[in-house]
């Protein structure tokens, strides 16, 4: 009992930060109330959504325990109309707000990266590492992925400093050291102290993963004749 209500409390404070995490982009992104609730809510439990279509568990948990959808509503509408009542006031584009966008996306990643390895864990591919490690990378990266295509950008995973590598070794931390028998708190908070510092050393230090350089194209414009 005490393991599960520990991933269940850490559940809800992914969702959370999802949650919050979400709306900040809806906002960056001009969307209205709406947009800002479906972002949010999205981010707080597609990748929920993912894991459980994924392992054939229909329908997903989100319907059949309302608390998490319901909990992703409450935040997302609160942090939207926080900003909207003190949007004049503050700098919604500060590299500040950016910061603290980052850690609470970082902070969902790991804790939803340790549900997935977990419910592996707990059904009957605890033994399959592989699964195990991918369902904890669904997991994380899931809900920002729609978050991403909904807010007509490209997924974050593929390309923003070291996210979707951070979500793997996080899953594979939380897996191995539950597998070797380490407390589930123990495993729970190395795999999400893993995952936030090298998430906000890789947003500090711009750390990517390479990419092929592109030429620039040349300017085709033709130049005016010169006045004489």
């Amino acid at each position: 009992m005490y393991a599960h209500d520990l991933i269940f409390i850490a559940e809800l404070i992914g969702i959370i930060a999802f949650a919050v995490s979400g709306v900040l982009v809806a906002i960056e992104h001009g969307l209205d109330a709406f947009g800002a609730v479906v972002l949010g809510t999205t981010t707080a439990v597609g990748g929920g959504m993912v894991r459980d279509i994924t392992v054939g568990n229909t329908p997903p948990l989100v319907f059949t325990n309302p608390i998490y959808a319901l909990l992703a509503v409450i935040v997302s509408l609160a942090v939207f109309f926080c900003a909207y009542f003190l949007g004049s006031r503050i700098n919604l584009r500060s590299p500040h707000l950016m910061r603290i966008v980052n850690v609470f996306d970082a902070i969902g990643l790991a804790i939803f990266v340790t549900v997935g390895v977990d419910a592996a864990l707990a059904g009957e591919m605890g033994d399959n590492p592989f699964l195990a490690i991918f369902l904890g990378t669904v997991t994380g990266v899931g809900g920002g992925v729609i978050r991403d295509l909904f807010a007509a950008t490209v997924p974050a995973i593929f390309r923003k400093h070291i996210y979707a590598s951070a979500a793997i070794l996080g899953a594979a931390i939380y897996y191995f050291s539950a597998k070797a028998g380490a407390p589930i708190l123990l495993s729970l908070l190395a795999t999400v102290a893993a995952v936030v510092i090298i998430r906000m050393l890789a947003a500090h230090y711009r750390w990517n993963l390479p990419r092929v350089p592109l030429a620039k194209p040349a300017d085709e414009t033709p130049k005016a004749p010169p006045q004489t």
